[in-house]
């Protein structure tokens, strides 16, 4: 996607603090962190949002599962981290390219919804 943020970091026409990349993801610190450690995952491949992925994707999406622990670790969430893949309007997507967070620090990072 030409137009797509995260399409043009992978390309490296928008710099970014990279802290991973394998020939599947790009990692990257979030420009706007919510925690002390925010970090965005996503597959190098366009890819619009996890209700669009098939059974072709999975090699990406493991690997993107199995580093999170690694790069969590790494930047200052030893004693745990939330992975959260927002999908869509709904969940909250704002960019329409696959990613995930990694969010994090010294201390717990809350309840995981607010109640209604």
């Amino acid at each position: 996607m030409d137009n797509c943020i995260f399409c043009k970091i992978v390309r490296g026409e928008i710099p970014a603090r990279q802290v991973y990349e394998d020939e599947l993801v790009l990692a990257f610190h979030d420009i706007q962190p919510q925690r002390p450690t925010h970090i965005l995952v996503i597959p190098k491949r366009h890819i619009a949002s996890l209700a669009e992925v098939t059974s072709a994707d999975e090699p990406v999406l493991g690997r993107m599962l199995a580093i999170a622990q690694q790069l969590a670790r790494a930047h200052g969430s030893a004693d745990g981290f939330r992975a959260i893949i927002n999908t869509g309007r709904v969940g909250g997507q704002e960019v329409p390219h696959l990613h995930m967070h990694i969010v994090g620090g010294p201390d717990p990072v809350g309840p995981m919804l607010k109640k209604i």
